[in-house]
């Protein structure tokens, strides 16, 4: 915690601004400034995205064919998410679609990657929180504190499984982190039958481990009284939205290539569309306060950091894609949906889980499934068809690709000219649909939890767990310009001291 901030001697804050800068575990840079009232409670609380990056823009003028490499750098934790987008976004600016073959071998790539972004965000950014605990000294909340208390055979055990996922990438994609896979309608290379036999020794051990994790969460968090209590209590993780996600024509769990479902606050289909009309739905709004966009649902429309019926902000995450998914497609990751919609159901939720920390449950399930169509794909026959590669590609108009990032829905979308040439270019990531909800969680918790100038490390965490159960990505989500950029320049003397500080705000 940086920024001024002052504490007497009793561990109160003497000042009317609290700065968390930088917040921790999460990917990219980050902020939350919280402001007292004279009685030291908030009146206000911001998550803030302090940087800005133009991706948007300098994709423009770009062979078309390079913005699944260039857009792949956006992030170290989901290339393989923006790989995938983008190649299906280069496939319509071709106007063409993938070879069924071909289409075979991005499904398992994509899952594979689900299968380690997910262990990632569980082992190394989140479960420090309710493993170590909210309010455990900040040089045991991370990874090392997690290893301590659970012990060295899980720690290893989850580096092995992390691993594998990302050995399956690198079959596939040329590279585990930075992919070079995708091609206009179709991949750059079949799997061989060596490498096939190589990847299902990989999959028996990611389903095993899925399950294992599922056990971890079980044991340490639902059979932790006080961690429930907290996950349960509506004054804190909790708020009703809209949920997104893609399903497929069952309106089951999908991940790759489906329309994008939005079901209302109770459970009721408020939305489904293709993605490539998303802009027909989707809206982008923009704060004078943070370099990421606001997006919202066209119907009800934008009405600034609020949730509900009323608010056009939505959910997308693990626990939003759960909520609009009428059931999964694999056995082992359907029975634990059972369970984990049972649990709720006793609790009496009849519709959407709206208890924000239950994401992290969520995302156990869907690595699971994940694990389980690695599995599948592995032990497919036809994974080694050579038919990987459309013919006769002309380039030449718009392309929208959309999957499902680890973080939440993400849509690429490219327009070309026939040169193959970029003309236009969108991206609307997984963080950035969850920045309304974000804030939305930040102020409520951050209300709940300060009062009468009384904040501590362990309080401010748990406002922190308000943005980290979203697992942002802040990398990829910061692409608005609202008015000018934030400048400082401190000019020093040459002993260091210093002389004087110029900024534009």
């Amino acid at each position: 915690m940086t920024g001024p901030v002052i504490w007497d001697d009793k561990k109160k804050v003497t000042t009317n601004r609290v700065t968390v800068d930088p917040i921790t575990r999460l990917e990219g840079h980050g902020k939350i400034e919280i402001f007292l009232d004279d009685s030291g409670n908030v009146s206000n609380a911001y998550w803030q995205v302090p940087e800005v990056r133009g991706f948007e823009r300098f994709c423009i003028g770009r062979k078309v064919t390079e913005l699944n490499q260039i857009t792949a750098r956006l992030c170290g934790v989901c290339p393989g998410a923006h790989h995938l987008a983008s190649t299906k976004a280069i496939d319509g600016c071709y106007n063409t679609k993938p070879t069924e073959a071909a289409f075979r071998i991005r499904d398992l790539f994509y899952h594979a990657h689900f299968v380690h972004s997910h262990i990632a965000h569980f082992y190394a950014l989140a479960s420090p929180d309710f493993v170590c605990g909210p309010a455990a000294p900040a040089a045991e909340r991370n990874v090392l504190g997690v290893v301590a208390r659970v012990g060295l055979e899980l720690g290893a055990a989850v580096l092995k499984a992390r691993a594998e996922a990302q050995k399956i990438q690198g079959i596939i994609g040329g590279k585990p982190t930075h992919p070079v896979m995708g091609v206009p309608g179709g991949v750059s290379k079949a799997i061989s039958k060596d490498e096939l036999k190589e990847i299902q020794g990989y999959a028996d051990n990611l389903v095993a481990f899925a399950e294992t994790s599922l056990g971890v969460f079980k044991s340490v968090v639902l059979e932790n009284k006080d961690y429930v209590d907290i996950i349960k209590n509506p004054d804190l993780y909790y708020n009703e939205m809209y949920n997104m996600g893609l399903v497929n024509a069952k309106n089951q769990l999908e991940f790759h290539d489906g329309p994008v479902r939005v079901v209302d606050p109770k459970g009721k289909e408020h939305d489904k569309y293709n993605a490539f009309d998303y802009l027909d739905h989707i809206g982008e709004g923009v704060e004078p306060w943070s370099y990421e966009k606001f997006p919202y649902l066209r119907k009800p429309g934008y009405k600034g950091i609020t949730a509900g019926m009323d608010s056009g902000f939505y959910r997308a995450t693990p626990l939003g894609r759960l909520n609009v998914s009428d059931s999964i497609s694999t056995p082992k990751a359907q029975a634990a949906f059972e369970e984990f919609k049972g649990l709720f159901k006793s609790l009496g939720v009849e519709g959407p889980i709206h208890f924000n920390l239950a994401t992290h449950w969520a995302r156990i399930i869907e690595m699971l499934y994940a694990a389980e169509k690695v599995h599948q794909h592995a032990y497919d026959p036809n994974m080694t068809d050579q038919n990987i590669k459309q013919k006769d590609l002309q380039a030449g108009g718009r392309g929208v690709g959309c999957v499902e990032a680890p973080r939440g829905t993400l849509t690429h979308d490219y327009t070309c000219d026939k040169d193959g040439i970029v003309t236009a270019c969108n991206l609307v990531v997984g963080t950035t649909n969850n920045n309304g909800p974000i804030n939305v969680d930040t102020v409520k918790i951050a209300k709940a939890l300060i009062k009468n100038f009384e904040v501590s490390p362990g309080l401010l965490n748990m406002v922190e767990m308000a943005f980290r159960v979203y697992d942002p990505c802040n990398s990829c989500a910061t692409h608005s310009l609202p008015g000018q950029m934030p400048l400082k320049a401190v000019i020093r003397y040459a002993d260091g001291e210093e002389f004087t500080t110029l900024s534009r705000n």
